[in-house]
């Protein structure tokens, strides 16, 4: 048994072209007729397609239909979304299909207007005749009644004919309201209201929307910022929303809206969110992956899924091997990594600079199926809630996933957490399978190298290159205000062609932090960032060296890794050489054995205010020897650029 079209249906799509997201849309059931597949003719002419939906993926399975209601007829499409609904049968030529959520567009190529079908369901399969409302056949006496139930037998003969109409199946088509009525019977109380309101996934959002309705988790919730320009002051904050699917979108409130919203937007909750806008996002300042941004003004809807059923975003990654961490290196993009974590740190207390706040600190150092190894510091909740698990566990070699790290150039790269950073301990997910599997069957035993300390020369890394950013000296120290607003980075060929003996060369450092301590009360030795006494300590260099080229000389700052590459021994090796008496100074014969030797430096440069005064600092970031094949390859380059620009 099946039901008939809708009445009036295409008329009630025709008086409403862009329905609102926020009310329900009234039963809209309508016949497909003239089903076809017209992907190749609209890629012969892609003027054809629509233009406010040129983000859709059309590609060559989108099908031409006519949605019939039997008075009027409209011009119809599915985009290629739909193909695998078509393809299997659930959708047929002359079956009916309940409409969901639609737009009305022109088409420019030509003069009518076109239905665009984004959410529909199949109530009906194929029915053997195109349906027309209450035409009445005198020598059969059928007759169709629009607004009653219609029953096809099996076999329905018509008088005076010798037509029978034989569907596929019996079959009941129900209307909308009796669908969506058994529907939200068995529906949790949270999807009842997404049906009730439309949701559209955020994947689906594009500029070219007039209306929509999200349903999203606010997963970060920035800071109230003021700012003044030359419209004006005033005020902007943003969040972070996270639908269920993983997808994210950064939105963003300005003066009024974000008055409004600052205090109804809690970390955490799920929200209903209509009535803002998208444009293309900027990517200099995105912090999310998304290829749009949400601006919500103060005509915006922001409603609490209060007392439903709230869901759990899942947690979308695009790992980076450590070993590939070089190219983002003080960069504004964030990274997602996973490693097998290697050691944990005690919680440190870190006073921070700005407003003097004391706030905790771990370190951890993870590894992956590169052999290489990075340091993430875990700072705030991280460092004492997921950080004392990894530190409980550690005997485990536990797998740790974590989403949005900044990547610094601490001891050459770092990674630090965020507010808004992920942590995940033993995720199950393909790649915690793969990376256990691995460390389980070799990684355990393989020798692993420091990402930052095993830089090379002729990297593949981008910017980790030592062949990338080559400048002389004099370039440096001819601009005395270069690193002003900000550090520059370089890469020098150079040789150490002095090291001050007299100079304090090294500290006293902590075996677990390696920051410095004093000397405590009693014996032993105070760490200020560990807060405990420790009986014994390390020495960790800390010096400067005079390096020259061609060009000129300058001094450089050297800290302790890249400094035992340059000395070739550790600061308690070059400290007992130092405090051994005898004929031979061992002490100097190790630095004159330093001296003269030539290195590839990965250099930042700085400004720094001494005794009132600014002075430029270099600090060496990495230091890598010379490898002698690949600098003839790239001197050999560098001649030949010069011979071509002549």
């Amino acid at each position: 048994m099946a039901k008939s079209i809708t009445p009036d249906g295409i008329s009630t799509i025709l008086s409403n072209p862009s329905p609102d997201s926020s009310s329900e849309l009234p039963e809209i059931v309508v016949q497909v007729v003239d089903l076809t597949p017209i992907g190749n003719r609209y890629k012969k002419d892609s003027s054809m397609i629509p233009n406010p939906w040129t983000h859709w993926d059309w590609g060559n399975n989108f099908h031409e239909f006519t949605a019939n209601d039997g008075k009027m007829k409209l011009k119809a499409m599915f985009p290629s979304s739909f193909s695998s609904e078509i393809n299997s049968g659930n959708i047929q030529n002359l079956g009916l299909i309940q409409v969901f959520d639609y737009t009305l567009n022109d088409i420019p190529s030509k003069q009518e207007k076109y239905l665009i079908v984004t959410k529909c369901e199949a109530v009906s399969p194929a029915l053997e005749v195109e349906f027309k409302a209450e035409v009445k056949s005198e020598e059969s006496g059928i007759m169709f009644k629009p607004k009653q139930e219609v029953l096809i037998q099996n076999e329905a003969k018509m008088e005076g004919t010798d037509i029978f109409l034989k569907p596929k199946q019996e079959i009941v088509a129900k209307s909308a309201a009796q669908i969506v009525n058994e529907q939200h019977g068995n529906m949790a109380p949270a999807a009842r209201m997404a049906m009730t309101r439309r949701v559209h996934p955020l994947v689906s959002l594009n500029p070219y929307q007039g209306n929509w309705t999200i349903k999203v988790r606010l997963t970060n919730k920035g800071t109230m910022r003021s700012y003044k320009n030359a419209r004006g002051e005033g005020c902007v904050f943003n969040v972070e929303l996270t639908d269920e699917d993983g997808t994210q979108i950064q939105a963003t409130m300005f003066n009024e809206a974000a008055r409004k919203f600052y205090d109804k937007f809690q970390l955490g909750k799920v929200y209903y969110i209509s009535k803002g806008t998208l444009k293309v996002a900027n990517k200099q300042f995105k912090t999310v992956q998304n290829d749009y941004e949400m601006t919500l003004n103060e005509y915006s809807e922001v409603e609490e899924a209060s007392n439903e059923e709230t869901f759990i975003p899942e947690t979308k990654f695009k790992f980076v091997d450590i070993d590939d961490l070089g190219p983002y290196v003080n960069g504004k993009e964030l990274v997602d990594v996973i490693g097998v974590v290697q050691s944990v740190s005690p919680t440190m207390s870190i006073r921070r600079k700005s407003n003097n706040d004391i706030i905790p600190k771990r370190d951890i150092t993870i590894a992956d199926n590169t052999k290489k190894t990075v340091v993430v510091s875990l700072w705030s909740d991280h460092a004492t809630t997921v950080g004392q698990e990894l530190l409980d566990n550690a005997d485990k070699f536990p797998i740790v996933a974590i989403k949005s790290l900044k990547v610094g150039d601490f001891q050459g790269v770092s990674l630090s957490t965020l507010s808004k950073s992920i942590v995940l301990v033993n995720p199950d997910t393909p790649e915690s399978k793969k990376l256990r599997s691995w460390y389980d069957s070799e990684g355990k035993g393989a020798s692993m190298a420091s990402v930052g300390s095993g830089i090379s020369p002729s990297s593949k890394g981008g910017s980790r290159s030592m062949y990338n950013d080559r400048v002389v000296l004099s370039h440096i120290t001819s601009n005395p205000s270069m690193g002003e607003d900000k550090p520059s980075f370089f890469n020098i060929r150079a040789y150490i062609s002095f090291i001050k003996p007299d100079q304090t060369m090294w500290y006293r450092a902590c075996q677990t932090c390696n920051r410095k301590v004093t000397d405590a009360i009693g014996s032993g030795y105070w760490c200020e960032g560990c807060q405990k006494n420790d009986d014994e300590c390390s020495l960790r260099y800390i010096m400067v060296v005079k390096v020259s080229d061609a060009s000129g000389e300058a001094w450089l700052s050297v800290f302790n890794d890249q400094a035992e590459r340059i000395v070739g021994c550790s600061a308690d090796e070059l400290d007992k050489l130092k405090s051994q008496m005898g004929e031979e100074n061992l002490f100097q014969q190790k630095l004159k054995e330093a001296t003269w030797v030539p290195h590839l430096f990965r250099i930042s440069v700085a400004q720094h205010e001494y005794m009132n005064e600014k002075r430029q600092r270099i600090t060496a970031r990495a230091v890598a020897p010379i490898d002698f094949a690949a600098e003839s390859r790239f001197l050999l380059e560098e001649i030949s650029k010069m011979k071509a620009s002549q």
